[in-house]
């Protein structure tokens, strides 16, 4: 059993054997009670007792220093105030049949009438206080997906997801909100697709967000989970449409099988061709005269084709030369102008991260968590929290970021970004969290205790006994003594067996160190009541929880003698014999004698668990035991309570 915060005391009582004097001790484990200033609900009962016996507020007496208790028990005593004139205003409307009367009084500032035909006129209050809604009869009720509390009035939210009363399907997640939930996907949508408001997978348009990476000769156009990027140009007839979107002349002269007739050349045009007779040959940058006798240079400069096209050209006889720009190379053999790769050309040299070449030159681009520096060249560390990418905390790292959660919460292995709640109930040390109940909450957990006879300790885990002899929370009468339990209290009253006198009197409450004890007193001449050997009839009491691990005996009650042990007892040895006669349910419980300060005590110990609550007497035998025999014996009857619960 947990010791914290407990003491070991030990109750010493008087019993005579034989003209000796006999002590018994009893130890227990007994809760450490500190007194508390008056708590909330102590503070309205004051005040609500005030309003009921003077009926008036004016004057409250100071039972506390608390400027809240002040406040809530003036409030309390208003409350009860004009309860009682609303119900004069709803008995006299019931008895009259109208509310006319009423307005002469003081219950005329602060109710009013309602008179309705068919019903009983009644005077309602404008101080029912109910959060949601009143539903007659001096009944509050609650929204939808709200129920009342326990004080009538106000209302608390019902957690659908808790209570398996959701409508989420197979792979969502149920979400409680206030008043409410909402069903959320566990699984993500895959790319090209996002989550809507509804739990729906919904397609991106690329083309509409700007997302997408068609260049500008080109169109984009949005596909379910993609996007597909078509040229702006149609080319027309003789043109064929290259990967870059340009139109470039169909050769048909060399493209079609046989385009002109026999005895004819067929020469391409620019999209087209032209039949010629075979003639003169001419070679390739020259073409036949108008009277087809000769052949001439052919100026490619200025030819339809546009060759060297942003370049400078220079005509050359059967040929031509292209004077390229910066960025490109002339190619002698295709006669076109090139562009040089510089990334491929100049590796590691012109950007920091990545080089992506250019028609005529190239672009530096960086990494993801990285941006492009001034010069065009160089990489910026991106400070990806200034766009909160984390439901919680972020913390900037180089070239990436980091997300982190708050007490209470575990960031998501599926998006690494949410924060999600620890059920700290649902952990394998939930169950040593809270001595009785466990309740997780968004970030945390929360304890509780059984509904009677105990209160939540200060650590907010722990759960401490409420000793109701003590609150004057019992109900025992006046010929009853209060003795206080783990978890409750018992209304304890003891007679006195026939020749036998009660020592002290009957006390209100009864300590774990009270005794009461009844010692033999025989009339003159009663032979049968001198001849009994019961000299004591003691009655006492002790609490025990239901162990939850228990390991070893747990030592309970000490019954102490003044006999001394191994001595003589005027003409003859003295010794005492232990027994427990009656009650030792399940053998849970032995006696042993042992010596102390040398003298003989008797220890109770308790050997196996018991699972409360459990209620049993232990009859206790003390004999004193002589050379000649038996010398007469002492009764105790320790009354034993063990608790449901193990605190």
């Amino acid at each position: 059993m947990d010791q914290q915060n407990l003491f070991h005391s030990e109750f010493v009582f008087p019993f005579f054997l034989s003209g000796d004097l006999l002590l018994i001790t009893i130890c227990g484990t007994v809760p450490d009670l500190r007194a508390e200033q008056m708590s909330i609900e102590g503070c309205c009962k004051d005040g609500q007792k005030h309003g009921n016996d003077n009926k008036d507020c004016a004057s409250l007496p100071l039972v506390s220093e608390s400027t809240t208790c002040r406040i809530v028990q003036e409030q309390c005593c208003v409350t009860v105030l004009e309860d009682n004139m609303c119900t004069t205003g709803i008995n006299m409307a019931k008895d009259q049949g109208a509310c006319d009367s009423l307005f002469s009084n003081t219950c005329e500032t602060k109710t009013t009438k309602v008179c309705v035909s068919m019903v009983i006129s009644t005077c309602v209050s404008f101080l029912v206080k109910c959060a949601h809604h009143c539903v007659g009869n001096d009944t509050c009720g609650c929204f939808k997906g709200y129920k009342l509390k326990p004080d009538g009035h106000s209302c608390e939210d019902i957690n659908e997801c808790l209570l398996g009363a959701s409508n989420c399907r197979g792979g969502e997640r149920c979400i409680n909100t206030e008043g409410s939930f909402r069903c959320q996907r566990e699984v993500s949508c895959g790319t090209g697709y996002e989550l809507t408001d509804n739990n729906i997978c919904k397609d991106i348009d690329e083309c509409e967000t700007g997302i997408h990476n068609c260049g500008p000769e080109f169109e984009c156009q949005n596909t379910k989970g993609s996007f597909r990027c078509l040229p702006k140009v149609k080319c027309g007839v003789g043109y064929i449409q290259d990967a870059l979107g340009s139109c470039i002349d169909i050769n048909e002269c060399v493209s079609q099988t046989g385009p002109c007739n026999r005895g004819q050349v067929c020469m391409n045009t620019v999209g087209s061709y032209i039949c010629q007779r075979n003639s003169v040959n001419c070679g390739r940058g020259y073409h036949l005269n108008e009277e087809g006798t000769r052949c001439l240079d052919i100026d490619e400069c200025k030819g339809p084709d546009r060759v060297c096209e942003g370049h400078g050209c220079v005509n050359l006889l059967g040929s031509y030369r292209c004077e390229c720009e910066s960025g490109y190379n002339f190619n002698s053999l295709t006669r076109v102008c090139e562009d040089v790769n510089e990334c491929r050309h100049y590796p590691g040299r012109l950007c920091a991260h990545k080089c992506e070449n250019t028609l005529g030159s190239y672009k530096c681009s960086c990494t993801n968590g990285f941006k492009l520096a001034s010069d065009g060249r160089n990489c910026d560390d991106l400070n990806e929290c200034e766009n909160n990418p984390c439901s919680q905390e972020c913390a900037n790292v180089y070239g990436s970021y980091q997300c982190y959660c708050r007490r209470g919460y575990q960031l998501s292995d599926i998006d690494g970004m949410t924060c999600e709640d620890i059920d700290e109930c649902a952990l394998p040390t939930g169950g040593h969290i809270c001595a009785y109940r466990c309740h997780n909450t968004p970030g945390s957990f929360h304890c509780s205790c059984p509904v009677s006879g105990y209160t939540l300790a200060p650590n907010g885990r722990s759960c401490q006994d409420i000793d109701e002899c003590v609150t004057g929370t019992h109900t025992c009468t006046e010929n009853q003594s209060c003795f206080n339990i783990q978890g409750g209290f018992r209304c304890l009253s003891f007679d006195c067996p026939n020749n036998y006198r009660r020592i002290g009197e009957t006390v209100a409450r009864l300590a774990r160190s009270d005794t009461i004890r009844c010692t033999k007193t025989c009339q003159p001449n009663d032979i049968a009541c001198v001849l009994d050997p019961t000299h004591s009839v003691s009655h006492t009491f002790i609490s025990l929880p239901t162990f939850r691990e228990f390991t070893r005996p747990e030592e309970i009650v000490f019954l102490r003698t003044t006999v001394p042990a191994y001595g003589s007892y005027h003409l003859g040895s003295l010794d005492v014999k232990f027994d427990i006669l009656e009650g030792n349910v399940e053998n849970a419980f032995d006696i042993n004698k042992r010596v102390e300060n040398g003298m003989y005590v008797g220890v109770v110990r308790q050997v196996k668990p018991l699972i409360g609550p459990l209620t049993t007497v232990l009859k206790l035998s003390m004999r004193n035991l002589t050379n000649q025999g038996d010398s007469g014996q002492n009764i105790v009857n320790v009354h034993v309570f063990v608790s449901e619960f193990w605190f």
